[in-house]
């Protein structure tokens, strides 16, 4: 049950709250005044699509609170699950908009939109416009069908869900296994011939090309790389006046002054050392000239598998990698190819085992279905007659249709307001009032069957009056004993009826804004009077006594 409602710089309303009671509420005011932004609002929190545009002109955040009371605490796995912070029998729920975007909170803590929607679905049914099109849409018949059935029933149809889903699956690998098989015997003879020429490559090193690349560098440039490195040596070692000997008078002469400065020794040590690099240098240098010989035979072989490895990459890849990756591929999609039919063979005895299962599952979901409409057509009968529809006839049809996630059949409600016609679908009832009676007849049954405590309807009055519309305010009475009811309406018959009743006034000053008055019982007489009469008089004032007190 909705507590109470806070709004602030919402559309037109600058702050406002309410405070609403168990029971029916009720809420009137002037066509325009602003009374569906107070559902508006409601709906908002419980997650409608919200825009900038909502937050009030001039100011830069709208914020709306809603507390509820509960039947009994939330499941514990929610609480858990989402986070919040457990309030006993009691919720908060807030949603703040920027014109950045807009935020959510159950009791203090940040939620998603998907906690705000389980909310929904747990707390309150909000009957509006949009409403009253999703129940005249045959798409949506099988579900509210679905939503009547007791545990037995939702067994049966999570049953035929089930084995659906993995016929569903089964038939997908087989749709696949079937394409791979598909490939023309050429095709499969080029994939064969791509792996058999990839793998003659006998690749084992993704570096192989770039290190064949440098030993062909030496391999090309054998002379002049002999030359160099013994004249290296030599002009190391090898003649008069070279480095070493240079060094070795370096080192006599420093010897000698160190014998007078001390200091210079750390020099006669580091010279020492230099002269057993360049020795150790100048050896390699000759044993590498020494042995460099051009080797023609390697020369061919290395050139060769490169242009091998160079004609490999220019099919298969830019680098080795990409070939060896391009392999994998080959290979697999061979491999795949050759298992095919296997596969093939084994999920065809499994999709004929699952849609034997599925067939099975479905009649049993169509004969459910069955058995529960002949309960809830009666029951909606019923409700229609207590709404001042006495001759209604109404049907819910079950035919049958491809198989498909919500079993073989294809529900639709039918209803006929007069005794000469056969029921139609719902979708071609022409009036406005007699709509109206078949969505209240619909909300009064399900709302007894789920554990929704608060039940809105805006305007769920149009296009009625007279007998029809004191049929549809007992009724709303009625559900009201045991749900919360919050509906706006313009029909002094309906408010009448109410427990607590509100009065919606625009004002245009400066600006434009919206007050809310809960009236007292004075009050309220004048409302249903001016409601009913246009007027405050005598005859109206009476006329509403009535209505409130009879």
């Amino acid at each position: 049950m909705i507590k109470s409602l806070s709004i602030k710089d919402f559309i037109i309303i600058d702050e406002l709250h309410l405070d609403f009671d168990k029971g029916f509420n009720v809420i009137t005011g002037e066509t325009g005044a602003g009374k569906s932004i107070i559902i508006n609002a409601i709906d908002l929190a419980f997650g409608a699509r919200a825009g900038k545009d909502l937050i009030k002109s001039g100011r830069n955040r709208a914020s709306i609170e809603l507390t509820i009371e509960l039947k009994e605490k939330l499941p514990q796995n929610f609480i858990e699950e989402t986070g919040i912070e457990d309030f006993g029998q009691e919720v908060i729920l807030s949603r703040e908009l920027t014109e950045s975007g807009s935020r959510s909170r159950v009791n203090g803590s940040l939620v998603t939109q998907d906690v705000i929607k389980t909310l929904r679905e747990m707390l309150i049914d909000i009957h509006n416009q949009h409403m009253t099109y999703t129940y005249i849409q045959p798409k949506y018949h099988i579900n509210l069908l679905d939503s009547y059935g007791d545990s037995n029933h939702q067994n049966v149809l999570n049953k035929y869900r089930e084995i659906y889903s993995r016929y569903s699956e089964i038939c997908k690998k087989l749709d696949d296994a079937k394409s791979r098989t598909q490939l023309t015997e050429q095709q499969i003879e080029f994939l064969k011939f791509q792996i058999d020429e990839i793998e003659s490559a006998s690749i084992e090193d993704i570096e192989e090309d770039k290190k064949l690349e440098e030993e062909l560098n030496v391999l090309s440039n054998t002379e002049k790389l002999k030359e160099l490195a013994y004249s290296s040596y030599w002009t190391l070692y090898g003649e008069d006046g070279c480095i070493l000997d240079a060094l070795g008078k370096v080192k006599t002469n420093i010897s000698k002054a160190a014998e007078t400065d001390s200091n210079l020794s750390e020099y006669e040590s580091q010279i020492i050392d230099i002269q057993e690099s360049l020795k150790e240098i100048s050896s390699s240098l000759r044993n590498y000239s020494e042995a460099m010989e051009l080797d023609e035979q390697r020369l061919d072989e290395v050139q060769q598998r490169i242009d091998t490895l160079d004609k490999i990459k220019r099919k298969y890849g830019n680098t080795l990698e990409l070939v060896l990756e391009n392999y994998e591929k080959f290979f697999a999609e061979y491999n795949s190819i050759e298992c095919s039919q296997d596969e093939i063979e084994t999920l065809e005895l499994q999709k004929h085992e699952l849609f034997t299962r599925m067939q099975a599952a479905a009649a049993e979901l169509t004969e459910s279905r069955k058995e529960i409409s002949k309960d809830l057509s009666e029951k909606i009968r019923f409700e229609l007659e207590k709404l001042d529809m006495p001759k209604v006839q109404f049907e819910i049809q079950i035919t049958d249709c491809d198989y498909c996630i919500t079993g073989k059949d294809n529900v639709e409600f039918l209803i006929s307001t007069n005794i000469s016609e056969s029921p139609k679908p719902l979708a071609k009832i022409a009036s406005g009032g007699e709509i109206s009676r078949v969505m209240l007849a619909l909300k009064t049954i399900f709302a007894k069957t789920d554990n929704i405590n608060t039940v809105i309807f805006d305007e769920i009055d149009t296009g009625i009056s007279g007998n029809a519309c004191q049929a549809v305010a007992q009724t709303i009475k009625e559900l009201a004993k045991t749900h919360q009811i919050i509906s706006i309406t313009h029909q002094p018959i309906i408010a009448a009826k109410s427990d607590r009743h509100f009065y919606v006034a625009k004002t245009q000053e400066e600006t434009t804004s919206v007050k809310v008055y809960t009236l007292d019982e004075k009050n309220k007489i004048k409302a249903i009077a001016m409601l009913a009469a246009g007027e405050i008089s005598d005859d109206s004032i009476n006329f509403a006594k009535q209505l409130i007190y009879n």
